[in-house]
C-alpha cells in the first residue's frame, strides 16, 4: 500500500484547490446561508463542471473513472474549504443511476430521521437496510430545525413515503453508507486541518507582553496536538480510501469506521481548541473558526458518531 500521491493526483488536488480558493473563499461560504438550502446552483454546477460529481463515473459513461481514493483526495480539499451542500449524496449518486443536479439522502436506518439541504434538492436517495430509492423532495412532511450549523440546513421527516424509484438492493446500499462514512471523513479531515490553519495564522499575528501568542508554551502544545491528531486521521482516512478500492489489503468496514472516528475526532477537537486559542474573539461571529467546529459537530454526527464506530471498530477485532 503506497500513500505517495501520482503526479495526477497532485494535479487533482491542486486543481480543486484553485477552484475553492477562487469560487469558495470564506466570505463568499459564509453568503450562503442565505441561499436555499445553503446552495448557489451556479456554484454547484461548477463543482460538477469541473468533475467533482463524475469523478468515479467510466469514462465510457463520460466521467472520470477513477476511485475512491481520488476522490477522498477532493473532498479532503472540499471540506478544508468548508464548501456547503450535500456533496457527498451527489458525488455517490451517479453509482446508483441518478443523474439530477442536486441530490440528498436519508439515513434511513437512524432515529430521528432528518434529511439535509431540502429546500435545494432535486431528489433524495433513501438508504435503508434493505436497499436504495429515490423519492421526490415534495413527498415529504418535514419539520425545520434549528441548525447547528448556519451552512447546513436541516429538516426532522416526520413520514417518510413508501414507493419511489427502487436503485439497488442490501448490497448497493451497503456500498452507499460504507462510501458515505469514508467520503464524510474526507470531508472531517479537511475541517481539521483548516481549523489548525487557522490557529496558527492567528498565533502568529495575536500579540500578548509583546509576543505572539504562539510562541507561549501552552499554545505550542495545543497546536502539536492539533497537528498530531489531523496527520493521524489523514493516515486513516487515505488507507481506508485504499481498502475500499481493494478489498483484498484488508477489512474496508472497519478500516471506514476507524477513519470516520479518527476524522471525527479530529475536526470536533481541533475546532474547539482553534476557538480556545483565538480566545475571545473566538465566540464572536465575525471569527471563521467557528464555522469549522460547527461544520464537523454537523459531519460527526452524519453515518454513525465517534461511539458507533468505536463499537464497530471493535466488534470486528473481536
Amino acid at each position: 500500500m503506497r500513500f505517495e500521491l501520482t503526479s495526477d493526483q497532485v494535479d487533482l488536488v491542486d486543481g480543486v484547490r484553485k477552484l475553492t480558493q477562487g469560487r469558495f473563499p470564506v466570505s463568499r461560504v459564509r453568503q450562503l446561508a442565505d441561499a436555499p438550502g445553503a446552495v448557489d446552483r451556479p456554484l454547484w454546477r461548477e463543482l460538477a463542471e469541473f468533475g467533482l460529481f463524475s469523478l468515479r463515473v467510466p469514462e465510457a459513461d463520460g466521467g472520470s473513472g477513477l476511485g475512491l481514493a481520488d476522490a477522498v483526495l477532493a473532498f479532503e480539499v472540499l471540506g478544508h474549504a468548508l464548501v456547503p451542500g450535500p456533496l457527498v449524496a451527489t458525488h455517490l449518486a451517479p453509482s446508483a443511476g441518478v443523474r439530477d443536479e442536486v441530490v440528498g439522502a436519508i439515513d434511513a436506518t437512524t432515529s430521528p430521521l432528518v434529511v439535509e439541504h431540502l429546500d435545494a434538492l432535486d431528489t433524495i436517495v433513501v438508504v435503508a437496510s434493505d436497499g436504495l430509492r429515490a423519492i421526490e423532495p415534495g413527498a415529504l412532511d418535514t419539520t425545520e430545525l434549528v441548525a447547528t450549523d448556519p451552512l447546513t440546513a436541516v429538516h426532522r421527516v416526520d413520514r417518510l413515503p413508501d414507493g419511489g424509484d427502487a436503485l439497488g438492493g442490501p448490497d448497493a446500499a451497503a456500498q452507499w453508507r460504507i462510501e458515505s462514512e469514508c467520503l464524510t471523513a474526507a470531508l472531517l479531515l479537511g475541517i481539521a486541518q483548516t481549523a489548525l490553519d487557522m490557529s496558527v495564522a492567528y498565533a502568529k499575528e495575536r500579540q500578548q507582553f509583546g509576543r505572539p501568542i504562539g510562541s507561549f508554551q501552552a499554545v505550542k502544545h495545543m497546536l502539536a496536538d492539533m497537528l498530531v491528531r489531523t496527520e493521524l486521521a489523514r493516515s486513516s482516512v487515505y488507507a481506508a480510501a485504499v481498502t475500499v478500492d481493494d478489498p483484498e489489503v484488508g477489512d474496508p468496514a472497519r478500516a471506514v469506521a476507524g477513519a470516520k472516528l479518527l476524522a471525527g475526532r479530529a475536526a470536533t477537537t481541533n475546532g474547539s481548541e482553534g476557538v480556545q486559542v483565538h480566545g475571545g474573539m473566538g465566540f464572536t461571529w465575525e471569527v471563521d473558526v467557528h464555522l469549522a467546529l460547527k461544520r464537523a459537530w454537523v459531519l460527526d454526527a452524519a453515518w454513525g458518531n465517534e461511539d458507533a464506530h468505536a463499537e464497530s471498530v471493535a466488534a470486528r477485532l473481536v
